[in-house]
């Protein structure tokens, strides 16, 4: 493996690590697909520093086991947004 993505996937599991962030918010932060960063993280890291990899493992199983809930809670924002805009609509007098 090359040093320079060995050195990537270092720095992105200290990012993981120090910050919680999901896999997605750590593909944005760094400018990659969420596809790389998966990569890196779960299979290269693990033979680049298997003590780092378990601890970043941890991280990612949470984000893994959550993700329905913050799905179901991003769903409902949603669709309480798309009511409050008919409601505005209906409420506010129309054009002429």
């Amino acid at each position: 493996m090359k040093k320079e993505i060995e050195l990537r996937c270092m720095e992105l599991g200290r990012y993981i690590l120090r910050t919680g962030a999901t896999v997605r918010e750590t593909a944005r932060e760094y400018g990659l697909s969420k596809s790389s960063v998966h990569k890196d993280v779960h299979e290269r890291l693990r033979l680049v520093h298997p003590g780092l990899h378990m601890e970043v493992k941890k991280i990612l199983d949470y984000h893994h086991a959550v993700r329905h809930i913050r799905g179901g809670i991003a769903t409902r924002k949603r669709w309480r947004l798309i009511r409050e805009e008919k409601t505005a609509r209906v409420i506010s007098p129309g054009p002429g």
